[in-house]
């Protein structure tokens, strides 16, 4: 349908006579054009969009929550407001982050025990939140070092606590996950930090190690496997995670702590990082970021109606295996360094025996339409990040990709 328009010009002073006369000798005109844009059709998919976006974060979201919002975006269920407009502490609001909560504890079956938080920052704010909620500035801590961020969150705890490194995977390049047998940790530790899957590395935990310290909690950063498989949380004292790779669009952090963990925050804490105040708030001590938690009530929707995480682990692990396979059997063409045994689902790190062959690999995929492939800065290389919204399709098509590539390469 055309668009309609309404076209008209008026004298700003005849419409307002407050202006003074002395301001009237510059007469302006002012002609105003009201568009309706063309509605999308419902029918678009993420094919259709010409895409496969293989980023590590913020990732694809699925097809169906990017055509909801889309639908909802400028008049929200008939409230005559977008979700970007309206009071966090409206009627309208208020249900979305309830069903969000409500939703997400389904899904990973989260007992009334835990507290769920929705906050502001990223993963990388909540490694200072971490110690100075969990621990004094004299206690110690452990943490576990699989790769880039779980180094980061060390250096940070650093700062509020006496952080130490029980192992760390840096000397091998960090392909691997200890035994845990050989962690070797300090008995009077606060809690113990893992990060569950090194978004940079591809190395993911299958298993979780336990705290030594009977008075100890285990505590990990989810960010980039989070809500791909289940979960449970019983094991954890605090599980922190940033949306912008399985549940939903940068600018909110999910938090999930243990109830009686809260109320001992260390003096020098920030009000905004302060798990207390947020729980105690039902996560509206101050404005949220509302759209972003509305895009994971969808995403949380999504994955129910998916069958929940037991169903969406087995897509993960079907599209994961078809590119390590290829990569295995490639005789060396491709080469993905992680230990198979802890290899992420989320994200595939690999390399080309020919590395001068990457940059012309990455150019070739994304005028296939495969985009976003090449490797985190600090070890290059390739990397796909298959993400839960990733379909099957998008992964087929690279694989068959790289072997066409390979077969004109090798």
């Amino acid at each position: 349908m055309a668009a309609a328009a309404v076209t008209g010009s008026t004298s700003l002073y005849s419409r307002f006579p407050q202006f003074s006369s002395s301001s009237r000798h510059r007469q302006l005109s002012i002609s105003c054009i009201a568009v309706s844009p063309s509605p999308i059709p419902s029918s678009l998919a993420a094919k259709d969009r010409g895409v496969y976006n293989f980023a590590a974060g913020p990732a694809t979201l699925p097809e169906s929550v990017i055509l909801k919002a889309q639908s909802e975006l400028y008049n929200y269920r008939g409230s005559g407001m977008s979700i970007m407009e309206m009071s966090h502490r409206g009627k309208e609001f208020d249900a979305v982050i309830k069903k969000a909560e409500s939703d997400l504890r389904r899904l990973l079956s989260i007992s009334d025990e835990f507290a769920v938080l929705f906050l502001q920052g990223g993963a990388t704010t909540q490694f200072a939140a971490v110690p100075l909620n969990l621990c004094k500035s004299d206690d110690s801590v452990d943490y576990i070092i699989s790769g880039s961020w779980s180094d980061k969150a060390y250096k940070e705890a650093q700062k509020f606590c006496k952080a130490s490194i029980v192992w760390s995977g840096k000397s091998e390049k960090y392909t691997k996950i200890p035994s845990f047998d050989e962690i070797r940790q300090n008995p009077d530790a606060k809690y113990l930090h893992i990060c569950g899957n090194e978004t940079i590395h591809g190395v993911e935990y299958k298993d979780y190690p336990e705290p030594k310290n009977m008075n100890s909690i285990l505590v990990a950063d989810m960010s980039s496997n989070f809500c791909s498989k289940p979960v449970d949380v019983s094991k954890f004292g605090l599980i922190y995670a940033g949306a912008q790779k399985n549940v939903g669009p940068s600018g909110v952090t999910i938090v999930i702590v243990r109830r009686d963990l809260l109320g001992d925050a260390q003096p020098i804490t920030p009000v905004m990082l302060d798990y207390k105040i947020h729980a105690d708030n039902a996560s509206l001590y101050n404005t949220p970021p509302c759209f972003a938690v509305y895009i994971c009530a969808l995403v949380f929707e999504d994955l129910l109606d998916q069958g929940g995480l037991h169903a969406v682990e087995e897509k993960n692990i079907k599209k994961s295996s078809i590119l390590y396979d290829t990569i295995d059997g490639s005789g060396g063409f491709y080469v993905c360094p992680v230990k198979k045994s802890v290899r992420s689902l989320m994200n595939v790190p690999f390399t080309l025996q020919n590395s001068d062959l990457e940059k012309k690999f990455i150019a070739e995929a994304a005028q296939e339409g495969m985009i976003q492939l090449k490797g985190h800065r600090s070890v290059g290389g390739v990397r796909a990040s298959i993400y839960n919204a990733m379909p099957l399709a998008g992964v087929e098509k690279l694989v068959a990709f790289m072997k066409d590539f390979q077969a004109r390469h090798d």
